[in-house]
């Protein structure tokens, strides 16, 4: 072979090799995170935090969060699943949109166990019965049980239907012996503003979303669904410690991305988020705002995920709920 000619071939083969050491780092551009929810919720809360630190660890190169409300977080996880598969596009996914989902819908516009790669889950959030002292005469679950007897009804306010709210209070119902009344609202706003009028006489809030209301004297907690008492609101004890042992729930936020992301890029964000959460000042405002911090691998996220899908699938079966 001629000198010119083996000189082509071995430039030829470096050119793939040339080509990978040229790809620029992950990431190099902003980062999206298609949120369900509107400002000011949970998930909203959390994806800014982790969004503000991802930001800050990556030389601040921006990381956006972008707000989709709707359907219960189905209209965010339907663009989320088309998304491109490059890391650009993320979700910042919860327990409704993953794992309920699949048991409370009819037709999903999404798979979650197709369309999404589990990244990391980011936090979990009890929750906590709350009351409006000025309409419901009661300081702990015995007393508000009690008069709930007394009247024509248990109505439960939700932050939508298929939501881990709108199950727990069946799951309520059930450890009490009363058949709730569900009364989905369109927001979280919606919802607690028909706390302060008397519309409902409870409903099942994020710790986060309860520890304001609660301190300011609005509202009056009840108990946590948590294994453990909330920081947010150390002095409210659990219903297990109640007496009311099997009524433990939560609803937990993390970060998917869209199926086909390459596995390097999933890594670097998983890694990436890890060391946000975990870091002290990241740990401390997520505690602040009422989450515990998890920080999880892939494949522990992966198995809370299928885990949860179970066991609310159970809890939706119970009641008989299909949305269309």
């Amino acid at each position: 072979m001629k000198p010119s000619r083996r000189l082509a071939l071995c430039a030829a083969a470096l050119v793939p090799f040339a080509a990978m050491a040229q790809a620029p780092a992950y990431p190099n551009k902003p980062v999206r995170i298609i949120v369900g929810f509107p400002a000011g919720t949970g998930p909203d809360i959390v994806a800014r935090l982790l969004a503000q630190k991802l930001s800050e660890g990556w030389g601040n190169l921006g990381v956006i969060v972008d707000n989709k409300p709707g359907a219960a977080g189905l209209i965010a996880a339907s663009e989320a699943a088309r998304a491109a598969p490059d890391g650009y596009t993320l979700m910042l996914g919860e327990t409704g949109q993953l794992s309920i989902a699949p048991s409370s819908y009819n037709k999903l516009p999404y798979d979650p166990a197709k369309d999404f790669m589990p990244v990391s889950q980011v936090v979990t959030a009890d929750f906590i019965l709350l009351v409006n002292p000025q309409k419901v005469p009661a300081k702990n679950v015995k007393e508000y049980v009690d008069w709930t007897r007394q009247q024509k009804g248990l109505f439960l306010a939700t932050f939508g239907a298929g939501t881990p709210g709108h199950f727990g209070a069946f799951m309520f119902g059930d450890a009490i012996g009363i058949k709730p009344e569900p009364v989905h609202y369109k927001s979280t706003g919606d919802a607690m503003s028909g706390i302060f009028s008397g519309d409902v006489s409870g409903v099942f809030a994020s710790a986060g979303l309860a520890g304001p209301n609660v301190k300011s004297g609005k509202l009056v907690a009840l108990g946590s669904t948590g294994a453990q008492r909330t920081a947010v609101l150390p002095e409210v004890p659990t219903f297990k410690e109640q007496g009311y042992a099997n009524l433990e729930f939560n609803s937990w936020f993390g970060i998917v991305a869209p199926a086909k992301t390459p596995p390097e890029v999933v890594a670097k964000l998983n890694a990436d988020i890890v060391r946000a959460m975990r870091s002290p000042d990241g740990q401390k405002k997520m505690e602040d705002a009422g989450f515990r911090v998890t920080g999880t691998t892939q494949q522990e996220f992966a198995g809370v995920i299928a885990a949860d899908t179970a066991k609310w699938g159970k809890a939706v079966a119970a009641t008989g709920f299909k949305a269309d």
